[in-house]
């Protein structure tokens, strides 16, 4: 049986659009406070009329270090208090290595590792001092199966995952459980640029999620009994082979 997160707050990093804003719709109807981080202040405005007084927006640059030392008092002064922190937002980069970018998978790895890796930093001893507490990350099956047409967003995301299942062994005596979603493709901000009728067939075909099957899955993880971490949830669509 679920544990009730009515009443908690969840912060939740690139939620102005695709996995991380259902994760605050899933969690808001769950009963929780949200607070929304993003860099789209406009955004963010728009979204917490349409969510509701459990939702509040924190604006901020997560590849501005300054900016992320300071999430945590700010979701203090916004909420009153931080149950779950939710490690969400990242980018995407496919294709050859040899006719790759390196300055935009600079940009990359900064948003999936050190920006995320630092946000959690910022809340964590919060946490521990509370003894208790959730952190998740949004990771993604290209971070346990190598994605050969992706090597550097795979890399990003092994990474993630080594970080997950060393910070869960030594924060799970302080109460702070860590996990991971680790979805396969999902329809997204980053397939804008899909004609409409290879999205339809992608979905119509079980190649594609919907980003709420992944909020749901999170919704899951978190209303386990507090002595249970689900530790790596992957969640595919049913055409995907790896």
């Amino acid at each position: 049986m679920g544990v009730s997160i009515a009443n908690k707050v969840a912060a939740i990093t690139g939620a102005a659009s695709g996995i991380g804003l259902e994760c605050a719709r899933t969690l808001i109807g769950a009963g929780a406070k949200v607070v929304l981080i993003d860099r789209a202040e406009d955004k963010l405005k728009e979204l917490v009329k349409e969510l509701g007084p459990n939702a509040m927006p924190l604006v901020v640059d997560l590849l501005d270090p300054e900016d992320v030392d300071s999430i945590l008092p700010r979701i203090l002064e916004l909420a009153g208090r931080l149950d779950i922190f939710h490690a969400n937002a990242g980018a995407y980069i496919g294709g050859e290595v040899a006719e790759g970018d390196p300055d935009v998978w600079d940009r990359v790895l900064n948003l999936n590792i050190n920006a995320a890796f630092r946000s959690v930093r910022a809340v964590l001893p919060h946490l521990i001092e509370q003894k208790s507490g959730d952190i998740l990350f949004t990771s993604s099956v290209a971070g346990v199966v190598p994605v050969i047409w992706e090597p550097v967003y795979t890399a990003s995301k092994f990474a993630v995952q080594a970080f997950v299942h060393s910070t869960r062994r030594q924060v799970f005596k302080h109460g702070v459980r860590v996990g991971a979603v680790l979805p396969g493709p999902v329809v997204t901000a980053l397939l804008d640029d899909w004609p409409q009728e290879k999205m339809d067939e992608a979905l119509a075909s079980g190649s594609l999620m919907q980003p709420i099957e992944v909020a749901e899955s999170v919704l899951f993880m978190l209303t386990r009994p507090a002595h249970v971490t689900v530790r790596d949830l992957v969640i595919l669509p049913n055409n995907v082979d790896v």
